[in-house]
């Protein structure tokens, strides 16, 4: 079936760029018209760059939610290792409570060194005994914690 022939009149410069358009090769004035057309009258079409986008986005929404889901799991886990410490933790006796905080204060202010430089070492937890280790020669970066 024939296409039916229409004529239109269209300014200068978009006839200058559609004329330099269809000089390229496998290019025509016919296709370049009826891709405008077909963008015009159905814009719920996707072109091919747009559904490969969409596909990626896609993609990376899963994979958000993914980790929000492993962070949340995290979170819950280290909330009730907490609470179970805290419940079978035996209260500290009057006279030895400054001690026991400063002793705390020490060991948790070598727990945050500890963190930033493996961080910084671009360091990994190792599993099996969760110290800290550095990525590159898999050897300690911990230092003894302060007991007294």
């Amino acid at each position: 079936m024939a296409k039916p022939r229409i004529n239109i009149h269209i300014p200068t410069d978009l006839h200058a760029l559609l004329y330099e358009e269809a000089r390229r090769p496998g290019v025509t004035k016919t296709a370049i018209i009826e891709a405008a057309l077909r963008t015009y009258f159905y814009p719920d079409s996707k072109t091919g760059l747009e559904e490969r986008i969409l596909d990626r986005l896609d993609k990376f929404d899963i994979r958000q939610g993914a980790m929000e889901r492993d962070i949340a799991v995290c979170l819950e886990t280290i909330c009730h290792y907490v609470l179970y410490w805290l419940t079978r933790m035996e209260p500290i006796p009057d006279g030895e409570r400054d001690a026991a905080q400063s002793l705390g204060k020490r060991r948790y202010d070598h727990f945050l060194n500890q963190v930033a430089r493996n961080l910084s070492d671009g360091g990994v937890l190792e599993n099996s005994n969760a110290s800290l280790i550095r990525k590159t020669d898999g050897t300690s970066s911990s230092e003894d914690c302060p007991n007294e």
